[in-house]
């Protein structure tokens, strides 16, 4: 098997390749939110940009945020389970939504704000792949606004086997590739639009632009390595020291309390 350098699970690399063929993100946004692609009239990256100053920042969100139809739409990539993803694309909805509100405007032209995450990890205690939230009455079901929906596609949970007539798995697929085997296995089945995703991604990943963002990264990732380790070095010195002192002064403490001892024993027999 022949490991692929960068992977699609990359979040510069896919934010590039998405924002660099806004047709293929249109393809993907419309797949995943089970609507006809050629029904979309509106479709608009809203943050295309990839500045350098900020990709190298460890806290850098490499998210594609979009207007479809009126809609605010939030694409994320989550690689790495830190125990809190339900809260912070909560969080990011939140976000999304309440910064729609220009002055002046009611609350309802507030727009359907939807929060998609790809993720690659297990998420939910479900079969499914693919999970859909939105806020209803917790006994009668009935929905509370039209406005807030949070999309989750778990990439474990893919099924193995791939057919050409499932264009959702197909895209996940591509996603979730980690070899040169698993793309040809997708070229393989003759579907254009998967070819052309491929070659896109071929392309963005060969590019210097793709290359100096994951040298800047990987700069990030070594200086935060190197700080943290040292940091734990001198805490695990300060430690010992401290420890040191603290023992110290814990005998030192009970040598004063038996010479104390000693005298009082000694003055009792003086007086004897």
């Amino acid at each position: 098997m022949t490991k692929l350098e960068y992977t699609l699970k990359n979040d510069a690399l896919f934010k590039m390749m998405f924002c660099q063929y806004p047709d293929l993100l249109k393809r993907l946004i419309a797949t995943l939110l089970r609507i006809r692609y050629e029904s979309i009239e509106q479709f608009v990256i809203t943050n295309p940009e990839m500045m350098p100053e900020v990709v190298g920042d460890k806290f850098c969100r490499l998210d594609i945020n979009m207007m479809v139809d009126g809609q605010r739409v939030d694409l994320e990539l989550q690689i790495s389970n830190e125990g809190d993803y339900p809260e912070r694309s909560l969080y990011y909805w939140a976000r999304e939504y309440s910064t729609a509100l220009k002055e002046g405007d009611e609350y309802k032209d507030l727009p359907c704000t939807i929060i998609i995450s790809i993720v690659a990890f297990k998420l939910f205690s479900c079969e499914e792949f693919h999970s859909e939230f939105q806020p209803l009455e917790v006994t009668r079901y009935t929905p509370l606004t039209d406005k807030q929906v949070l999309h989750y596609f778990e990439l474990p949970k893919l099924p193995k086997a791939i057919n050409a007539g499932d264009e959702l798995r197909l895209w996940l697929k591509l996603v979730d590739a980690e070899t040169e085997e698993e793309l040809q296995q997708i070229e393989a089945l003759g579907v254009p639009l998967m070819e052309q995703a491929i070659g896109a991604y071929r392309h963005i990943s060969a590019t210097e632009e793709f290359k100096e963002i994951e040298r800047m990264r990987s700069r990030t990732r070594h200086n935060e390595a190197s700080a943290l380790g040292n940091a734990r070095r001198e805490g695990i010195t300060q430690g010992i020291t401290q420890g040191a002192e603290q023992e110290r002064s814990k005998w030192e403490s009970v040598v004063a309390d038996k010479e104390a001892e000693i005298a009082r024993l000694r003055a009792i027999l003086d007086e004897k």
